[in-house]
């Protein structure tokens, strides 16, 4: 068998699942010429929430971070989360949206999108598969896998065979709650690799402490690339270490190939940054704990920190093992869908609302989008009393739900005229119109400190990088 192919996460899933994506670029930087010569098929450095968390916690913007990764990584594939037609955001948007964010992210920087749709409705994937191939990007087309009386082996390969004929060129088991346990991952890369002739690419992680030997024994079955991160962000939410599946993998017929003494020096750096965070409390020790009723709660890494954050503010941290218990039962209820965002964040808030409130004494607005159909087709049987509920007499929707939604892309140029400098802008402003908004006026408002700031950034110490 060929080597391993390892993607290393530490730029953004690792941050995300451990510390609600607060790692700043000034924290990247030192660390990212060891990380061009290490030799991964991949970075994955953008996507999923930072773009978000950029302009709303730190005062960045995504498209800066990007454009400065890829000018200190010139050797290495930039990888990105997309999130089907939501993007990066928590709603639908229009196709004409959908195309010029795949056009710009290539165009600034990215070479890998992985898209993936909460639901695996491939309706939703459409647009994003097109987009992304067009404009010259590989396109890693994800199943997001779960467990549930309607997801089985069957259904993820017929599921993968469909998306390699909508054109994907490597196909991602993204299991975000490390619900794939190994001799299960084995079973089903050895059937994904019966049936599909594109690469399989698994993306786990090890909030239930199986992650190890689901990558191992995934890797024994022949998958292709496997997702790590290094080892000061490894583990607990966020995915399994990276120099422990090289050490691993040493001298065997799946021998990586990387260097531990080079991954070394990269996570010296990064053990610095995860240690200011802990001390800033960005980063819960939580998280960090290995929980087996993960593969119960099927909660995954970035949704936990998000629930003990809004747990926090609410003053209900002592409500947490209730809200995980209520999950489940939530999810039942609108049809078992996959937990990964945004279905996850819409299932975990209204998890925290029936525990605070009463059950479906509240239901949240993107609750009725779910049970309505706005997002697609629910995978399973959803509890009519629930949706009644929810949306009343309202009628459910079973075409694409992009199909109808007009072309937006001329109204958020014209909403952004006068505060948006470039087409990277605008968009940005059509995922987060209130937050980028905010950012914009921040920005503009001190572009002296700005430019000093990415001055200091330039300069950092050298001696950081040997």
């Amino acid at each position: 068998m060929a080597k391993l192919q390892i993607t290393d996460t530490i730029l953004r899933d690792a941050h995300q699942s451990q510390a609600a994506t607060r790692m700043k670029t000034e924290d990247m930087i030192p660390a990212l010429e060891i990380l061009d010569k290490v030799g991964y098929w991949s970075l994955e450095c953008w996507g999923g929430a930072t773009f978000d968390s950029c302009m709303r916690f730190l005062n960045e913007d995504p498209w800066e971070r990007l454009r400065t990764l890829k000018k200190h990584l010139p050797n290495t594939k930039l990888q990105m989360l997309f999130r089907g037609q939501n993007i990066l955001g928590y709603k639908h948007y229009a196709d004409d949206v959908v195309e010029n964010f795949c056009k710009k992210s290539i165009e600034n920087g990215i070479d890998v999108v992985r898209v993936f749709d909460a639901l695996n409705d491939p309706r939703n994937l459409e647009a994003a598969i097109k987009f992304v191939k067009e404009y010259g990007g590989i396109c890693e087309t994800a199943i997001s896998y779960t467990t549930s009386p309607v997801h089985n082996e069957d259904y993820f390969v017929k599921l993968a065979l469909e998306l390699e004929k909508m054109g994907a060129d490597v196909i991602c088991i993204k299991d975000m709650a490390n619900l794939l346990l190994p001799y299960d991952a084995y079973s089903l890369v050895k059937k994904l690799k019966e049936n599909v002739s594109v690469p399989i690419h698994l993306h786990t992680h090890n909030t239930a402490g199986t992650g190890d030997m689901t990558n191992l024994m995934a890797a024994q079955a022949g998958v292709d690339i496997v997702d790590c991160a290094l080892s000061p962000m490894a583990n607990g939410t966020a995915n399994p270490s990276t120099e422990a599946m090289v050490a691993t993998l040493k001298g065997t017929d799946r021998d990586t190939g990387l260097d531990l003494v080079t991954l070394s020096k990269a996570a010296e750096h990064f053990r610095k940054v995860a240690d200011k965070m802990k001390a800033e409390g960005t980063l819960d020790p939580k998280v960090l704990n290995v929980d087996p009723n993960a593969l119960l709660y099927q909660v995954p890494g970035g949704m936990l920190s998000n629930l003990i954050s809004q747990l926090k503010q609410q003053n209900a941290e002592d409500k947490y093992y209730e809200v995980l218990a209520e999950v489940p039962r939530v999810r039942e209820d609108f049809g078992f869908p996959p937990l990964v965002t945004p279905t996850s964040q819409i299932v975990g808030t209204q998890a925290v609302l029936n525990v605070l409130m009463g059950r479906y004494k509240m239901i949240s607005k993107e609750s009725k989008g779910l049970l309505r159909g706005e997002y697609g087709k629910l995978p399973g049987t959803v509890n009519e009393e629930v949706r009644k509920m929810a949306i009343g007499d309202a009628e459910v929707i079973t075409v694409r739900p992009a199909d109808l939604i007009e072309p937006e892309l001329e109204k958020y140029r014209e909403e952004t005229k006068g505060i948006a400098k470039s087409e990277e802008d605008v968009l940005s402003y059509a995922l987060f119109p209130q937050v980028a908004k905010k950012f914009f006026e921040t920005r503009d408002a001190a572009p002296v400190a700005a430019a000093a700031a990415e001055d200091s950034i330039r300069t950092i110490n050298v001696v950081d990088l040997s």
